[in-house]
């Protein structure tokens, strides 16, 4: 069943822009996967980047990306990963995963981009065992009340239209918490950290955990 996500411009530009971000990115993709064990599911693994940063201990990744182009290059990606990885057709707010059937979930530079984040991490909650964790890297409203205003215009206007849907003024901390989930870890990077510009700037890092 295909959900019809197709952004063909943007995932063509992203699949190259991303490789060059790796080089600010990498070493914090490397920290949010580590110490992770068991089932994993990936909710938006674009094309596949986080692929290569999976621990052993982690016995199956089920990756999920609705953009035809990026699961496309993810597929490939996922042949080549140290661990076995199956990439799937699918949305945030309509994993499909069985109930309680993952130990631990990864969000990558994807919360900005669904329609309802409240829905996708509701979804997240169904399919995590309880205790589960909830690995997150992604881009926020800054902290600053004139930038924070900067990125609301982009949103409202123009910036999702020609960023694959991508809102960069979302407070995705509030947003986990809303959702039941508890924030045991959370770092707050920028571009001088990541070198991903404004206004995908400031961005945060952490692990959350499903309520019990």
């Amino acid at each position: 069943m295909s959900h019809s996500v197709r952004h063909p411009l943007f995932a063509r530009y992203y699949a190259r822009a991303s490789l060059a971000m790796e080089r600010g990115i990498a070493r914090h993709r490397t920290a949010l996967l580590a110490g992770l064990s068991g089932a994993v599911v990936e909710i938006g693994a674009g094309n596949g980047l986080n692929f290569t940063h999976y621990p052993a201990t982690v016995t199956h990744v089920l990756a999920v990306e609705p953009e035809p182009h990026l699961r496309g290059i993810a597929e490939r990606n996922a042949a080549r990963a140290p661990v076995p990885i199956t990439v799937v057709d699918g949305l945030a707010d309509h994993l499909p995963a069985a109930d309680a059937s993952f130990d631990a979930a990864v969000a990558s530079l994807v919360l900005c981009t669904v329609a309802d984040v409240g829905a996708a991490l509701a979804e997240i909650t169904r399919i995590l065992v309880p205790g589960g964790q909830l690995r997150f890297l992604e881009h926020v409203r800054s902290p600053r009340s004139g930038t924070a205003r900067i990125q609301h215009l982009l949103d409202a206007t123009f910036w999702p239209r020609i960023g694959g849907g991508c809102h960069c003024g979302r407070d995705t901390a509030a947003a986990l918490r809303e959702a039941g989930f508890t924030i045991d870890r959370l770092t707050r990077l920028t571009t001088k950290d990541t070198a991903m510009p404004f206004p995908a700037s400031p961005q945060i890092l952490g692990t959350a955990t499903r309520s019990r």
